[in-house]
């Protein structure tokens, strides 16, 4: 097997602007059935980590199949704006990578291929896939939009140096043990809990699994917005009362939107992050594996599970092809090339992800401690973000309502239960009309 080293990224930071109409997608790029155009989402440390990763698995590809793949790696910044431009356009690539939470928003457009039996058969089966993946494919009851190509999910990062100044013997469980800790470790001048309070993804990730905590969903079972509820609310004020009420979270953190806490927490400013699978970013920044310790995140029993006891939304990337693509064969085979057991070992590996392919999961190299929390919480505990058209307004609105509530607690303004459905209720009224 071809060996791979590079370095990942944390969260996703979205750049979020939804309104086409259904268009098919297509190539500007000059492709014939032996080229083909992808757009790559930035996975690793920076885009040029991301060529060196994948450059040599389109050669080998390219030497399988005689088709050559022209790569771009697109910032997580022009991402989706990218692709509802060529929606709209014509213009775009034959095959692309997309945000599992985009799936029902971008599957609306009717520019993406579904991936019905014939399709899903051309690449090895339906059943090769995770459960809990293939649920952020597109909008339930309809063929999936896209397939899975890189898993994720939640949990809990702590500084293990940290933890033995403060006294705090274990990782906390559930959400008292969290403050209580978040106190001991503000004792000794440090911060508790790192939060990224203005990326709107972030936001709404974490608010959306404490709405599952508080039997919320955000929307209601027909799909319609329902911000405003009383466990909607709970959870948006739970979250951001980690700085506002318990002040285990610095003033600072609101305006965090690119991995800043995760530079805090290396250099032993913060004790513990809520993220997804950033063991390859603690590297970079000089931590070693013995440093920070991982713990599934936490749920009010202290055992995760399904309901109330969610402890993460399924995080991911899809790959998706562009419904009038010139080159439909081509682009089948590169999906199944590039989700084979073979390539999901290499690339997952690289990237410090979960390989949503089953056969894939059993190399040993997912048995690692800090991969096997994040396995286990996909199968187990984790839910999909509401496949529904509206998903990426939602992630606008809800996550610019959090992101302002956090400017509230940085600026000793108070966060009431009045003031955070007041603004709920301006972010649901910011949603289209059926």
């Amino acid at each position: 097997m071809r060996r791979i080293r590079a370095a990942v990224t944390g969260a996703v930071t979205l750049s979020l602007a939804f309104g086409v109409t259904a268009c098919g997608g297509g190539d500007g790029n000059g492709s014939s059935p032996k080229t083909l155009t992808y757009w790559a989402s930035n996975q690793g440390s920076s885009i040029e980590v991301d060529k060196k990763v994948l450059q040599p698995e389109l050669d080998q590809f390219e030497k399988e199949t005689g088709i050559k793949v022209k790569l771009e790696v697109v910032p997580w910044s022009d991402l989706l704006n990218r692709i509802l431009t060529a929606t709209t356009s014509g213009q775009g690539p034959d095959v692309l990578n997309i945000g599992n939470t985009w799936s029902a928003s971008l599957q609306s457009t009717g520019a993406l291929l579904p991936w019905d039996a014939k399709n899903l058969d051309a690449i090895g089966g339906k059943d090769r896939f995770v459960d809990s993946a293939l649920g952020s494919t597109g909008v339930p009851g309809k063929e999936p939009a896209a397939v899975p190509l890189y898993s994720m999910a939640y949990a809990l990062y702590y500084n293990k140096q940290l933890f033995k100044d403060a006294g705090i013997a274990k990782p906390p469980t559930t959400w008292d043990e969290v403050i209580a800790a978040g106190k001991k470790l503000g004792e000794d001048g440090k911060s508790g809990v790192g939060v990224e309070g203005s990326n709107l993804s972030n936001n709404i990730h974490q608010v959306f699994v404490l709405g599952k905590q508080h039997g919320a969903d955000f929307f209601t079972a027909d799909g319609k917005p329902d911000f405003t509820s009383d466990g909607a609310v709970a959870a948006v004020k739970q979250y951001v009362d980690l700085m506002a009420a318990q002040k285990i979270v610095a003033p600072g953190n609101a305006e965090y939107a690119q991995n800043q806490s995760l530079s805090d927490f290396a250099k032993g400013k913060t004790g513990m992050v809520l993220w997804q699978t950033p063991q390859q970013t603690f590297a970079s920044q000089g931590m070693a594996p013995e440093d920070w310790g991982v713990a599934p995140a936490p749920v009010s029993s202290g055992k995760p599970g399904q309901g109330t006891q969610t402890n993460s939304m399924v995080a991911g990337i899809n790959m998706a092809v562009f419904k009038n693509t010139k080159n439909l064969d081509g682009a089948l085979k590169f999906v199944k090339f590039m989700t084979s057991d073979e390539e999901q070992i290499l690339l997952n590996k690289a990237y410090g992800s979960v390989p949503p392919v089953k056969g894939a999961q059993k190399d040993p190299v997912f048995a690692d401690p800090s991969l096997t929390v994040i396995r286990e919480t996909l199968a187990s505990s984790a839910a999909a973000l509401p496949q529904v058209p509206e998903e990426s307004q939602f992630e606008t609105v809800v996550g610019t309502a959090v992101k302002e509530l956090f400017a509230d607690a940085a600026a000793g303004r108070p966060v009431t239960t009045e003031s955070v459905k007041a603004k709920l209720e301006k972010a649901q009224q910011q949603m289209p009309t059926k």
